[in-house]
């Protein structure tokens, strides 16, 4: 069971990375493109990327029988 907590703290991390920097790109993409170099979409889409993140991981810690999809089995 400690693995498998191992595992989904390993998933919520590089997935709130991912959706971070995903969201602070875009962001950059659109001051740069759509509002003359303003920061604040910078700063929105990087803390809705960490707030997306945020939630997926709370959903997986709030679901412990849940792997994958798949329902594990008590034994």
């Amino acid at each position: 069971m400690a693995d498998e907590h191992g595992r989904k703290w390993d998933r919520c991390l590089a997935d709130t990375a991912v959706k971070t920097v995903t969201g602070l790109g875009v962001g950059i993409m659109f001051s740069v493109l759509f509002f003359k170099r303003r920061t604040w979409p910078v700063s929105l889409g990087s803390g809705l990327g960490l707030g997306m993140g945020y939630a997926n991981c709370q959903h997986d810690f709030r679901s412990p029988y849940l792997i994958h999809g798949r329902v594990v089995k008590d034994q």
